[in-house]
């Protein structure tokens, strides 16, 4: 999704096992799920219906009936949306992406749907939770590429422990090390309880606190991104911050919940903005249809 918002286009995650990962190069195995980028909602369905689905060669793909997403675009009732105070009042986020939320949840208002700021006190907590755990997951996962099972073998090798070294030395970029690195740390004797498992219990305390806002609430907005896309390589120097940028769609992933993020129009700068909004397991017609609805008021 936040792709889609620095683009301006449609982007949209579906229920973790909505769509089946065989195939995926696995990264973070307990929150990977194929997403879609494309044009509008109408797009979105059609692959939704095509993609999703049981797959005897992934476990984790729910085995739930897909139902015929292109045909259930119709959302003729008013919605309750919920938002996050502390997420329009975090000092991230950019005035401009702020005014865009502050002007959709207007138009919302004026045709007639529900929406309320709610309290989620655990926004700040999501990054360090979510990267200690993917990371976590990334090195344990990436561990099969080391030259003889899997993946890119170096040419340069001249025994079998040259060809572990230079082949993962070679073969990961920068930013992938960093990731391995920072995961085999967390797990490491020493560290696991002190960051993992601590991790682990943020995750179930999202979690928990996603399913209470959804026993009241149809979805839920949120900015997609603090701000809109950076120049190429500003962050290249700055990990952190390029990490700090993925506040408000990673709740997505950590909880297991579709996601879809809409155009809304652009800032000052002609930049595109995206908006998006976040709905209970399993009910992607529910969202697209909404979703639908929603950008026929942006027009």
């Amino acid at each position: 999704r936040q792709p889609a918002a620095f683009c301006g286009v449609a982007g949209f995650k579906p229920t973790y096992g909505r769509i089946s990962r065989y195939g995926l190069l696995a990264y973070g195995s307990s929150f990977d799920q194929i997403g879609i980028l494309s044009n509008s909602v109408e797009d979105t369905a059609l692959l939704l219906e095509v993609m999703a689905g049981p797959d005897d060669y992934d476990s984790t793909a729910s085995q739930l009936p897909v139902p015929p997403y292109s045909q259930l675009l119709s959302f003729d009732k008013k919605a309750r949306v919920a938002y996050f105070n502390t997420a329009l009042e975090h000092p991230s986020l950019d005035d401009s992406i702020r005014t865009a939320c502050q002007s959709l949840i207007g138009q919302l208002r004026e045709a007639g749907h529900e929406v309320e700021g709610v309290d989620f006190e655990y926004l700040d907590y999501i990054i360090p939770a979510y990267y200690v755990l993917t990371t976590a997951e990334a090195s344990t996962n990436l561990s099969r590429y080391d030259g003889i099972r899997y993946g890119y073998r170096s040419p340069n090798a001249t025994d079998l422990m040259s060809t572990y070294k230079k082949s993962r030395t070679e073969g990961f970029g920068t930013e992938v090390k960093r990731r391995i690195m920072l995961g085999t740390f967390v797990l490491s004797s020493g560290y696991y309880d002190a960051y993992y498992s601590k991790a682990q219990k943020v995750r179930r305390l999202i979690k928990d606190k996603t399913d209470e806002i959804f026993r009241e609430y149809d979805f839920i907005l949120m900015p997609a991104a603090p701000g809109t896309a950076w120049k190429l390589g500003d962050k290249a120097d700055d990990p952190v911050a390029m990490y700090l940028a993925d506040i408000f769609t990673v709740q997505a992933n950590m909880v297991g919940i579709p996601a879809l993020c809409l155009p809304v129009g652009q800032d000052a700068e002609g930049m595109p903005v995206g908006i998006q909004f976040m709905a209970p397991m399993f009910e992607e017609a529910k969202l697209l249809a909404f979703g639908k609805n929603v950008a026929s008021l942006i027009g």
